[in-house]
């Protein structure tokens, strides 16, 4: 591989992962061996691309710059090599960045299909219930569960991710079934990323809007943690529908208020803006956008059993 353009490669995923070591493992090189090449980049240049301390390193401002232009010539490259290839062959690696609830229970079942049209890509997952930035974090492709979509990116509606009510059957025998909105007032409420609203929780039945200020009894920062908190019996949770539909279609959870409607959240996928998106993020984009449409995210929601009347 030319020198310059494994230095440029190399500082670039140096720049995505904060390491030398992580950075350099992805080009079976040693963190030392990983560190000299981005030196004598650095040395060549004649100014500093990294501020490196005992926590990792960090871009300076020169090195955002040129991580910037070099990204692009690096998409550029990777684009002339995929067009010579032909559309059937993707090399390189495809980073994609989505909370783990979504990739468990919406992206992994759907990612052998495509896995086995392109052997020869590594798919890279990087999850967390955070709010991924996909340029910042240097991630191809990011899905995003409302919020704003970033003004350098592209965005594309991939389904709707409802929000809904729900508890263990042993919780609603013992503190019983609320039958309007103000009713959750004496239950304990378990709220995750999925239920934090400033404005509080919003519920429609008819021409009817009930707006609850919420008080948590449990406060979760992992949609899955707040799930398993509700199938254990400790409250009643809001999430949305791709966090629970599981359980609710096992029966270890049922739908309280299943009469009153609370809102969809838009889940969109994101990729950088135009020619800087890889090819592999372009045709995964168009696959995965392929089979929401086949398969909606919402699909199954309403056809789970209601417990507001039990």
């Amino acid at each position: 591989m030319n020198d310059r353009f494994l230095s440029l490669q190399l500082f670039a995923s140096v720049a995505r992962a904060g390491s030398f070591s992580l950075a350099g493992r992805e080009f079976g090189l040693s963190q030392p061996s990983a560190s000299r090449i981005v030196a004598a980049l650095e040395k060549r240049l004649g100014v500093p691309l990294f501020r490196r301390t005992t926590k990792g390193v960090k871009l300076t401002d020169a090195g955002a710059d040129y991580l910037a232009r070099t990204e692009q010539i690096l998409a550029a490259l990777e684009e002339a090599d995929h067009a010579v290839r032909g559309a059937g062959e993707l090399l390189g690696t495809l980073r994609i960045a989505c909370s783990s609830t979504f990739a468990m229970r919406s992206l992994l079942p759907r990612l052998p299909k495509f896995a086995n049209a392109y052997p020869r890509l590594l798919v890279e997952l990087r999850l967390g219930d955070h709010r991924h930035d996909i340029l910042s974090e240097g991630v191809d492709i990011a899905f995003r569960v409302g919020g704003q979509i970033p003004s350098n990116a592209v965005a594309r509606k991939v389904g709707a991710n409802q929000r809904l009510l729900a508890a263990a059957p042993s919780y609603l025998a013992e503190a019983g079934f609320p039958k309007s909105p103000g009713d959750l007032s004496a239950h304990a409420l378990i709220v995750g990323p999925a239920g934090r609203s400033a404005e509080g929780w919003t519920f429609h039945r008819d021409a009817q809007t009930h707006v609850l200020e919420v008080t948590a009894r449990y406060l979760l920062d992992s949609t899955d943690a707040a799930t398993s908190a509700a199938v254990h019996g400790l409250g009643i949770v809001s999430t949305g529908n791709l966090a629970c539909l599981r359980e609710l279609q096992e029966g270890s959870l049922v739908r309280v208020l299943s009469d009153w409607k609370m809102e969809a959240v838009d889940v969109h996928l994101i990729l950088v803006d135009g020619r800087m998106a890889k090819p592999s993020a372009r045709v995964f984009a168009d696959f995965i956008s392929q089979e929401f449409r086949k398969h909606p995210l919402d699909d199954l929601v309403e056809s789970v059993n209601g417990g507001s009347e039990t």
